[in-house]
């Protein structure tokens, strides 16, 4: 009955990580909020692993659903469209760079100074006003920059810049790229769908250094929770993305900068509230 329990429980965390991830309001900070509401019964190695390894179901909707696109080995496209798709992996591997070198720098003192609900309510906040600012100012505005393949090398390095604040916790990485995109002259679809495409060897490079770091030396129950989570996380993003970019069709990302603000303020009450009981 208890790992019955245990897997409603990782259900729970499967389901936000995919809902989170791809939507500009931090699944980081989500995952804090469901951590301290819903308590898994396994070690804090366990949990260190499981944060990041989860993203990787996300992370395969995204090529599932991007398969062909991102193939520059599909027989059915001619060599202009194979060779531009190898520029978009070269793109995409140039803005991965600033955080992928700062990442691995800086990795265990960020989770140790900066994985906490104040800073993550604090990134919603402050990001869920930028993003409502931006979005007024620029109501009418006419991006020069509609589709992905227009994203120079320049740009792509630019963009990758804006994910290095992704790595405070509660910021978002597809809220910090999408914003960063946007500012740089990209449509919504452009940059919601590049955000997408970053995500492929962020994660797989944050998962990869969390378990050369810690392992994978847990229990069957475990691993099966991980593999889980995982699939869970896949189906649900398979969703999460598809309604992302239909949104951005017809909708700016107002919205989402409402909906972090009051994250923000919920997750600066409950915690805080939780912090004057405890005494």
């Amino acid at each position: 009955m208890s790992n019955f329990i245990e897997f409603l429980k990782i259900v729970v965390f499967g389901v936000v990580e995919g809902f989170t991830e791809w939507l500009p309001i931090s699944s980081t900070g989500h995952l804090i909020l469901v951590e301290n509401i819903v308590h898994l019964n396994v070690s804090e190695e366990f949990m260190n692993v499981f944060r990041v390894v989860i993203q990787l179901g996300a992370i395969l909707a995204v090529l599932v659903l991007y398969f062909r696109r991102l193939n520059p080995f599909d027989p059915g496209k001619k060599p202009a469209q194979k060779r531009a798709t190898w520029h978009l992996w070269f793109k995409i591997i140039i803005a991965c760079l600033p955080a992928a070198v700062v990442g691995i720098l800086l990795d265990e003192v960020l989770d140790k100074y900066l994985y906490n609900p104040y800073v993550v309510a604090a990134m919603l906040i402050i990001y869920g006003v930028i993003f409502i600012a931006f979005e007024n100012r620029n109501q009418h505005a006419e991006f020069r920059i509609k589709k992905v393949s227009q994203i120079s090398y320049q740009t792509a390095f630019y963009i990758g810049l804006f994910q290095l604040l992704a790595l405070i916790p509660g910021t978002s990485r597809s809220g910090a790229t999408i914003l960063g995109a946007m500012m740089l002259g990209c449509s919504r679809t452009a940059a919601s769908e590049f955000t997408f495409f970053l995500g492929i060897p962020v994660m797989f490079g944050a998962s990869l250094l969390k378990i050369l770091h810690y392992g994978l030396a847990f229990s069957a129950m475990e691993l099966f929770f991980m593999v889980a989570a995982m699939v869970i996380a896949f189906i649900v993003s398979m969703y999460s993305i598809q309604f992302l970019l239909g949104y951005v069709k017809k909708h700016d990302f107002k919205f989402f900068g409402y909906y972090r603000i009051v994250l923000g303020v919920i997750v600066l009450i409950y915690f805080g509230l939780t912090a004057i009981l405890a005494k």
